[in-house]
């Protein structure tokens, strides 16, 4: 079968170490099967599989990918579950790994999951929509209706507008009724952020206007003062990732005279993506797409992504 595989570590030139080209039919084990793969997103993990991030030289080669929407053995539509793990939330679970850490990902036209880990595709999204969910999208829906604890009409400061998790919480707090505030360096993304939805859009490292309920926060230590002087006292940050850096200064004089909250956050249980689709489908509320390529040209995708030439999402297609 056609996959796309890491065949090299390259922390300095990532995608040297791309390979695209048959690879063997996955293994299933028992309790496993196989998802015909129709569409396909990519994350900032893949990339960071390339550069050696999470995995030995020993692991390769190794199919890419964490998300997927496809046919299942029994010919229903479902959207394939990224983490691999036991117990009701598998996130908690020690032994927890993604696709394509211990076992192939979805850059292939078919790959192998747990059964537990098929959640139905609901009729109202398309493949290449509900490919973009397990990963970027079911990580912001975790931070904003369960880590964050807010009622709606509460305002949200979203960190870095552009990156897959920060759309995802953007759109998906417009849509929770939320007031939305994003921040980022980029001009067109601010212009963007507020075409999604945002309220309002700031510079990194603005005064805003008042401190808010709770910070999204995916950047880390380039934005994480900032973050820290947003919040209101009694608020809380949410962090699932560190971007630009996970050591910053912790503040914690400010931490602990306002009472603030750091909430760490790892992307969702199945049962949250089900809820997802089903939030999506019944708000109308899609993701943002930035481009759909065929996996044979899944090159172009990733040198997008390394070169941070996205806004929203890259699908890759394959023939059905």
């Amino acid at each position: 079968m056609f996959a796309v595989t890491a065949t090299r570590l390259d922390p300095d030139n990532p995608l040297a170490g791309l390979t695209l080209g048959d690879r063997p039919e996955p293994e299933v084990p028992d309790g496993w099967t196989t998802v015909t793969v129709r569409a396909a997103s990519l994350n900032h993990h893949d990339l960071f599989t390339l550069k050696g991030v999470g995995i030995r030289a020993e692991q390769l080669p190794m199919v890419l990918g964490t998300d997927a929407a496809g046919i299942d053995e029994d010919g229903n539509e479902v959207i394939v579950h990224a983490v691999i793990g036991t117990g009701a939330d598998e996130t908690l679970d020690p032994k927890r790994s993604l696709l394509s850490e211990k076992h192939d990902g979805t850059l292939a036209e078919r790959v192998a999951v747990p059964r537990r880990n098929l959640v139905p595709k609901p009729a109202g999204l398309g493949f290449e929509e509900a490919a973009c969910l397990p990963t970027a999208w079911l990580t912001a829906y975790r931070m904003l209706f369960d880590k964050a604890g807010l009622e709606p009409g509460s305002t949200v400061l979203v960190q870095g507008a552009g990156g897959g998790v920060a759309t995802a919480l953007i759109m998906l707090a417009r849509a929770g009724g939320y007031r939305v505030w994003a921040t980022s360096r980029s001009e067109s993304k601010r212009v963007r952020a507020l075409e999604l939805g945002a309220d309002q859009v700031f510079e990194d490292g603005a005064r805003l206007p008042e401190r808010v309920d709770a910070v999204m926060e995916t950047v880390g230590q380039a934005t994480w003062a900032h973050s820290l002087r947003a919040l209101r006292p009694g608020g809380r940050i949410v962090v699932s990732g560190a971007t630009s850096g996970a050591v910053p200064p912790a503040d914690l004089n400010r931490v602990f005279f306002l009472q603030l909250s750091v909430i760490g956050s790892t992307m969702g249980t199945r049962d949250q993506l089900g809820r997802l689709a089903r939030f999506m489908e019944q708000t109308g509320t899609r993701p943002v797409i930035d481009r759909v390529l065929p996996l044979a040209e899944a090159r172009e995708g990733f040198a997008a992504m390394h070169e941070g030439d996205l806004f929203g999402k890259v699908v890759f297609t394959l023939p059905g």
